[in-house]
């Protein structure tokens, strides 16, 4: 993200005129010591960061660099377009279920993690007995699910993941695996309660073993369900 112009000058050196991004962006870096010498941003990055984009929040600096893509003729595409047979369906995704007090949990922390959404904050809640233990904000889920797991260190926690309200599929469309199951379970979390059809799995077969073998139940909500009485 520190060179989208040599991004774009090898993506038209290979006749492309489209892209899709895969992976994450760690933003922590972004603020580290001596960040000019170690990421050695472009003649672009540098346009974008300091004259371009009037906040740093992810959506605004991504949206940045697409439009400076489109500019120079290259469309960002939906990133899921060719994985939506991996995308959280609806319902308990494990053997086991959810307890009365997890789904409690599950319905006290969606609304608190779709504004937190809205307002581009982060996409994961931490939550026990309708209680806010962490937010995810820069430092990503995994250290958030960390940082839950120092604060609730008799566990039984569960993680909210959302997608914005009006998230943009192009970019941080919410994702999950096996590794983030891994580190539920290292820090005590119970339950995980994933945005159905806004949320990606990766490797998902193994993802629910892995939940079922860790005590942990997997849940994918929608809008609609959520809001049911």
């Amino acid at each position: 993200m520190a060179r989208p112009g040599r991004w774009i000058r090898i993506l038209r050196r290979g006749r492309a005129d489209s892209v899709i991004l895969a992976g994450s962006v760690n933003k922590t870096s972004m603020y580290g010591r001596f960040r000019m010498l170690r990421l050695l941003p472009d003649l672009t990055a540098l346009r974008l960061w300091f004259f371009t984009i009037p906040d740093k929040r992810n959506d605004t600096v991504l949206s940045a660099v697409a439009d400076e893509f489109a500019r120079n003729g290259i469309t960002m595409q939906d990133c899921v377009k060719y994985s939506e047979q991996d995308m959280a369906p609806e319902g308990v995704l494990t053997r086991l279920q959810p307890t009365s007090a997890q789904l409690a949990d599950a319905e006290f922390g969606w609304a608190i993690a779709k504004e937190m959404g809205r307002l581009d904050i982060g996409q994961s809640i931490a939550v026990k007995e309708k209680e806010v233990i962490a937010v995810e904000a820069i430092e990503g889920t995994d250290q958030m699910i960390e940082r839950a797991g120092q604060l609730c260190r008799q566990g039984g926690w569960t993680l909210i993941k959302v997608a914005k309200p009006n998230q943009d599929m192009r970019f941080d469309v919410p994702t999950v695996g096996p590794e983030t199951i891994a580190k539920l379970k290292q820090h005590g979390a119970k339950m995980l309660v994933l945005e159905a059809g806004m949320t990606l799995i990766i490797e998902r077969e193994r993802m629910i073993a892995e939940a079922d073998r860790g005590g942990i139940a997997v849940v994918g909500r929608c809008i609609a369900t959520a809001a049911a009485p």
